[in-house]
């Protein structure tokens, strides 16, 4: 089922969401059908379950939608139920980022060139994953969610003014997106 995708304003994204209880098998492959489902419709390459109103610590990201781009993604999908972060380098790199909750708007973040994370994948088997360059960029995007945090929360001062009343418009619904959307306050 096609969720609706929580925009910026929405008080579910800026909580920290809470680990999902693993003795809740089906409800959590349930959930995770349905974010896949949401997230093709919206085309998109990742999504939070906070992003679809669930305070779960729940993720999925899919690089086939940027193979073109990048194509040692063409086979990367990966659903992350409980992700921890062990490492992260030093190195940074940045990238122009967008989200579906935050619908029009990019800028450049600064995030670590690698990390090494541990979840527990759609089949509930923990997963230790070294990650790098888009990959890892999708990644964290979608972790910052379960912490309560937005990408543009880490842009530039001077870039964060420059979009600050179209994040007042989203915030108001004043927003075109193709995806269904609500906003919760």
């Amino acid at each position: 089922m096609k969720l609706p995708i929580y925009l910026y304003g929405s008080a579910v994204l800026r909580e920290r969401a809470e680990e999902a209880d693993l003795d809740r098998k089906e409800e959590i492959a349930a959930l995770v059908e349905n974010m896949k489902e949401t997230l093709k419709s919206a085309d998109g390459c990742g999504l939070a379950a906070p992003q679809v109103g669930v305070s779960k610590r729940i993720l999925i990201v899919d690089g086939t939608v940027v193979a073109d781009v990048y194509d040692y993604l063409k086979d990367f999908r990966r659903t992350m139920i409980n992700p921890v972060v062990l490492e992260e380098s030093r190195e940074t790199c940045d990238y122009s980022e967008g989200c579906l909750s935050v619908p029009g708007i990019y800028a450049d973040v600064r995030r670590p060139a690698k990390i090494k994370v541990e979840y527990y994948d759609e089949n509930f088997r923990k997963v230790t994953e070294e990650l790098d360059k888009f990959a890892c960029r999708m990644v964290q995007h979608e972790l910052d969610h379960l912490d309560g945090k937005i990408f543009v929360d880490r842009v530039a001062p001077i870039r964060r003014k420059l979009i600050s009343k179209k994040l007042t418009g989203i915030a108001h619904g004043k927003v075109s997106a193709r995806y269904k959307t609500k906003l919760e306050e």
